[in-house]
């Protein structure tokens, strides 16, 4: 019997089969959850809406998946960069246990600034992100008395795939 369901949504330019996502997917397996990583990468795609894609679409399709698990049972959301910032915007629609935010951007152009539910909630975040700032990560999680995980790393996390894994299972475990 599953524990709850957890969608696993990738960053801009990444695919459903990215490391991080896979990562996170392995642990929530191991752990008794199901999961899906929705592919984004046709929305993506879509430069003509703006440089990042279809955020809006993005955060559409994510809501539905999420609305439609949490009528099953408990529902995590987690993600990385995009992915992560449609995960926070999406707990706001979608009743959710947990959320997973690596590399989270608080700003994503004309979309509302970075929110999130109030549920449990677990951040890994670059000191030396070359796009999103540390800082505005770190007040973004400490107004929320979040769980932060600083690393030494870069915005792709390449050093840190193991430690966001980490992270995610003390985040599962705890709920």
């Amino acid at each position: 019997m599953s524990r709850g369901h957890c969608i696993l949504s990738h960053g801009f330019e990444s695919g459903p089969d990215a490391t991080k996502v896979t990562a996170v997917a392995e642990v929530a397996e191991r752990l008794g959850w199901t999961h899906e990583r929705p592919d984004y990468t046709d929305l993506d795609a879509l430069r003509e809406v703006s440089s990042v894609g279809d955020v809006r679409a993005r955060l559409q399709r994510l809501v539905e998946r999420a609305s439609a698990a949490a009528a099953q049972g408990p529902v995590v959301l987690a993600g990385s960069s995009l992915g992560a910032y449609i995960s926070a915007i999406a707990s706001l629609q979608v009743p959710t246990r947990g959320l997973f935010l690596m590399v989270p951007p608080t700003r994503m152009g004309p979309m509302p600034a970075l929110d999130a539910a109030r549920v449990p909630t677990s951040v890994v975040h670059a000191w030396h992100d070359e796009l999103i700032p540390a800082a505005d990560v770190i007040a973004w999680a400490q107004a929320r008395s979040a769980r932060l995980l600083l690393v030494d790393d870069g915005h792709r996390l390449n050093n840190h795939v193991d430690a966001s894994a980490q992270a995610f299972e003390a985040l599962l475990r705890s709920l």
